[in-house]
């Protein structure tokens, strides 16, 4: 009985021998499509490879920022573009072993690779190919830096990330809006955190035509005083920009330096005005139309309705 267990036992391992060299020859069998070659056990190889690179890469990215943060006399925004940029290149060259290890890919593979994708490119992806280009434009001029605050459009807020493909800008109301990094190169916008950290803020008033322009003058430089973030040097500063339809039309031209709040700052500022005005007794005007009849009068009717004539007239409104 002990040597017939044996025979079955040695019989066992040698059918799973068998099993396990033929699973083997298919994992490690090589497969080949063109001029790509690979097996399963090197496309899994090739997988490793480009998940531990995946993790280098935000690792030591992560490592970069903190120690160049640490750094006081370098700009805030060095330290994020030299991580993004260590991201990007350890990613790259973890693909390129992956696929070289996993498929064999050499350099002629690679510009046939590169060929096709220009084609595609070419038939519809020129809008992703142009973001992922300003992406880089972004990092390495840096217009836009994270932590700045700019406005786009009808959008404003502060920069959280540039990533490849898009910009990430969080809005007042905690609103992350996403922005395709072409569109902040194509079109214009504002920086309010880049190079001179004042800013001139221009708060536009009309008054009633009858007003006392000094008065006026005197009453708007007065609503700047004990403003929060607003200097007195540079000076606030009124303009008598023009006369217009209905009114008197001014300008005031205050400092900060404090830019970012320039929304809250103009509030601030506006309901001091509104204030010093109704003291004062200065009007702010609203449009006006003057109405003239050459011939015939005008009443109004029992039911509040413009007569000429006794013929009924329709009023219309006009912006």
């Amino acid at each position: 009985m002990g040597t017939f267990g044996l025979i079955s036992i040695l019989a066992l391992i040698d059918s799973w021998r068998d099993f396990l060299g033929r699973v083997w020859y298919y994992l490690s069998h090589t497969y080949k499509i063109g001029n790509l070659e690979g097996s399963i056990t090197s496309l899994i190889g090739g997988a490793i490879i480009f998940a531990v690179a995946l993790l280098l890469s935000r690792t030591l990215s992560k490592l970069l920022q903190r120690r160049i943060a640490r750094r006081a006399f370098l700009d805030p925004g060095i330290h994020y573009t030299i991580g993004r940029l260590t991201q990007y290149l350890i990613i790259t060259l973890g693909v390129l072993l992956a696929l070289a290890f996993g498929v064999g890919l050499n350099l002629t593979s690679i510009a046939v690779i590169f060929t096709a994708l220009s084609v595609g490119i070419g038939f519809g992806l020129q809008y992703i190919a142009a973001d992922i280009a300003s992406g880089f434009i972004l990092l390495f001029e840096r217009p836009v830096r994270v932590g700045d605050r700019i406005s786009i459009g009808k959008e404003e807020g502060d920069v959280q990330s540039i990533n490849l493909r898009t910009t990430v800008m969080t809005t007042n109301n905690r609103v992350s809006v996403i922005v395709p990094n072409s569109k902040l190169i194509r079109e214009e916008l504002i920086n309010w955190s880049y190079g001179d950290p004042r800013a001139r803020l221009a708060i536009p008033i009309g008054v009633a035509s009858d007003s006392d322009v000094n008065l006026v003058t005197e009453t708007l430089l007065r609503a700047t005083e004990g403003v929060d973030n607003v200097l007195s040097d540079p000076q606030p500063k009124v303009q008598f920009l023009k006369f217009g339809d209905w009114s008197l039309d001014f300008r005031l031209l205050v400092w900060t330096n404090r830019p970012r709040l320039h929304v809250q700052i103009r509030s601030d500022i506006n309901y001091r005005i509104e204030r010093l005005f109704r003291e004062a007794g200065i009007e702010i005007p609203f449009p006006q139309t003057e109405l003239r009849i050459r011939q015939g009068s005008l009443h109004i009717d029992a039911h509040d309705r413009l007569v000429i004539d006794g013929e009924e007239m329709e009023a219309t409104d006009h912006d």
